[in-house]
């Protein structure tokens, strides 16, 4: 059995990044964006880039570090905590992993691109309310020696600022991933107003052309270089829901001790100490199942399904129990916007939904069990 504990070098990594983060991305720096109207870093994306962390699952030859999954959520969890806007996820960890299971020069060239910071991707996969890549409808018509693509993505995150575009599309015996650039004629892209002020996108396709060489993977065969791309990013939104928790529940422990009521910390009432104490052993639990699933996205991906669909049900949970709590116990101003504790739960509300709910992975649990 792997341990849950972090190596040496993932402790290393975690250190850094939070040394990093502290001083570079607060949560007060999530708002200046937000109060601006931007939902991209560019310069903070390029310093991470630096740092080697869009290249923690490129392999060596393409110029990442090949860290893997477990050290990919550490990185994960610290970006939650002060609610970092970037896209890790979609790029370095989704769209990384995919490329990685394709032995194309072109892949590889990707795969090099994103190491460098130099590309960011956006997945086009869901078209209705909730997660469900098998009911995919945009269709990809066979023309010639390649394919016209026609239908509308909707919830593409990090979809108005990406150069590239995973799509999942419908061909004539099953679905079939494209990795295509965003600016390709014919592809329409209209920026979503999101509850969390991230970036995300409506994306349509009309009559967009796509070679062969376009498409990721095997014709009608998606879920190959797929499933594991989605797997890895439940597994990293895992782990940046628990930082997220870890975030608001520190926001929430420091508010306890500051805020006097009849003379004394509040923080000192047996009721509110039992709430906290609760919300502290949660998250310990989501971190083990977080940290479980990493470790088995490195060492059996082919039986990770489990694992992972575990941490995102218990993150979900976890970080809606966070969030909940954090407002209630702030009394009134945990829900004004003067006050940072209403990003914690509008971006736990995002994340939720983002790669599966808690139904859509409960569901996936029980299946695995048996039930």
């Amino acid at each position: 059995m792997s341990t849950l504990l972090l190596t040496e070098d993932e402790t290393m990594l975690q250190d850094s990044a939070r040394g990093f983060l502290d001083g570079a991305a607060p949560v007060s720096h999530f708002r200046k964006l937000r109060d601006a109207g931007q939902t991209h870093d560019a310069k903070l994306w390029a310093e991470m880039a630096q740092m080697g962390w869009t290249g923690v699952l490129v392999p060596e030859d393409a110029g990442g570090s090949d860290m893997g999954h477990a050290a990919a959520g550490v990185l994960a969890g610290e970006l939650g905590k002060t609610l970092v806007t970037s896209p890790f996820i979609s790029t370095a960890v989704i769209a990384a992993t995919a490329l990685r299971q394709v032995a194309t020069d072109r892949a590889r060239d990707a795969l090099a691109a994103i190491a460098d910071g130099s590309v960011i991707y956006g997945l086009a996969v869901d078209e209705g309310a909730k997660h469900d890549p098998d009911a995919t409808q945009l269709e990809a018509k066979a023309d010639g020696n390649g394919f016209r693509l026609s239908g509308t993505k909707g919830f593409v995150v990090d979809g108005s600022n990406a150069d590239r575009l995973l799509v999942l599309a419908k061909t004539d015996a099953g679905l079939t991933l494209f990795d295509l650039p965003a600016d390709r004629d014919g592809i329409t892209r209209t920026g979503q107003n999101m509850v969390d002020a991230r970036d995300a996108a409506q994306v349509t396709f009309d009559n967009v052309q796509a070679t062969g060489d376009d498409v990721l993977g095997s014709v009608d065969d998606a879920m190959t270089v797929l499933k594991p791309a989605l797997e890895a990013g439940q597994a990293a939104l895992s782990a940046e829901m628990l930082g997220l928790s870890a975030g608001a529940f520190a926001m929430t422990v420091g508010y306890l001790k500051e805020r006097k009521q009849f003379g004394v910390e509040i923080g000192r009432f047996q009721a509110l100490q039992h709430r906290a104490a609760h919300l502290w052993s949660e998250t310990e639990i989501t971190l083990s199942a977080v940290r479980h699933a990493g470790r088995k996205l490195d060492e059996d991906p082919d039986n990770a399904t489990l694992a992972v669909s575990l941490a995102k049900a218990r993150a979900t949970q976890t970080a809606k129990l966070a969030v909940i709590e954090g407002v209630q116990m702030h009394g009134g101003i945990g829900m004004t916007d003067d006050f940072d504790m209403g990003f914690f739960m509008k971006r736990a509300r995002v994340a939720t939904e983002w790669l599966g709910d808690y139904g859509y992975h409960a569901a996936k649990v029980a299946a695995a069990r048996g039930f």
